[in-house]
């Protein structure tokens, strides 16, 4: 169903079906096949009379261009949930263009969205419109992802800065990613960062490919697995200042935007085993990795008191480790 077709459907739904007056006078706002006032559909008012909260009928939802058996689990899915507002966020749904077919999948993949307020979701939809998402890109994210309209408008701001302040991503760069890789929004910030900063000091990739091979839909530890399979093996070298090699690195496409099949056998040709071998004694790596840190950060702090207790009057902190990192962000964007 187009989204002409659907809107024309939805306002004449809207004009058609009224709210139910027993409903209203018993606090419940359902949407009714009751078409005027005065001529109440008994079965609605019984239907009101057992309904603890609001819920679309059957025949409303039919209405508007569900099959029985969407309708059916629509229905039933809004009952469960006990949400009071959803004919207002069906209404959005609508109205943004999705059909009902769409919106049975979104609510199959996130049924948190039955317990929004439709002024709650109107609102996040705007504020991504405001992001740059345009028609067509915001269905498509909302359907694949339809959990950002859950998620509050602050936390996707915290992202979206993140990614223009401490990652050098111009504001068209965040939009792309937010707009092919939503995920990241729920992503913890630090782990976020760290895999920025690993693509482009570690790996030697830019802004611009990072985008175009689809850095942030991998996980860090697939991220750092793939590579260094790839650098221990001799296939792959970190890029001088000048952003030469000695020799000449897979497309960044090649490593990541593949089945694991196809990277072993096109691009590490290496058997599974190999690989899987590879990826536990990484895993044990890290491990180890962690409890060093944990160990020097705790060596620190007993450096530190020392330091306070017994040489006050020492400042240069020559005995004072630091676990730092340059991060280099003045970089310049490429």
């Amino acid at each position: 169903m187009g989204t002409h077709v659907c809107r024309k459907l939805l306002v004449q739904w809207m004009w058609r079906w009224r709210v139910c007056p027993v409903a209203a006078s018993r606090g419940h706002m359902p949407f009714c096949t009751t078409q005027e006032p005065h001529h109440v559909n008994p079965s609605c008012t019984g239907q009101v009379t057992h309904s603890p909260v609001a819920q679309l009928t059957l025949s409303s939802l039919l209405e508007i261009g569900f099959s029985e058996t969407q309708a059916e689990e629509m229905h039933e899915g809004a009952t469960k949930s006990r949400g009071k507002h959803v004919p207002s966020v069906l209404t959005a749904l609508l109205l943004l263009g999705l059909n009902p077919s769409s919106i049975l999948k979104v609510m199959q993949k996130c049924p948190e969205v039955y317990s929004l307020k439709g002024a709650d979701l109107k609102q996040r939809i705007n504020h991504l419109r405001k992001m740059g998402l345009l028609e067509g890109s915001l269905q498509r994210m909302i359907s694949h992802y339809p959990k950002i309209m859950v998620l509050p408008i602050k936390r996707v701001n915290m992202v979206s800065r993140l990614l223009k302040e401490k990652c050098l991503f111009t504001a068209q760069q965040v939009t792309d990613i937010l707009r092919d890789s939503p995920e990241v929004l729920e992503e913890d910030l630090v782990q976020l960062e760290y895999k920025f900063q690993y693509a482009y000091f570690r790996m030697g990739v830019r802004q611009a490919e990072m985008l175009k091979a689809k850095v942030f839909r991998m996980s860090l530890s697939e991220l750092r697995c793939r590579h260094c399979f790839l650098e221990r093996r001799g296939l792959y070298q970190t890029p001088d200042k000048k952003g030469q090699t000695l020799i000449v690195n897979p497309p960044l496409n090649d490593v990541l935007c593949v089945s694991e099949e196809t990277y072993l056998t096109q691009v590490a040709m290496a058997t599974v085993e190999e690989f899987h071998v590879f990826r536990k004694l990484m895993t044990r790596e890290q491990d180890e990795e962690g409890k060093e840190d944990e160990y020097s950060s705790d060596e620190d702090e007993e450096l530190g008191e020392d330091k306070e207790d017994d040489d006050d009057d020492d400042d240069d902190g020559q005995h004072r480790r630091k676990h730092h990192w340059n991060t280099g962000y003045k970089k310049d964007r490429k």
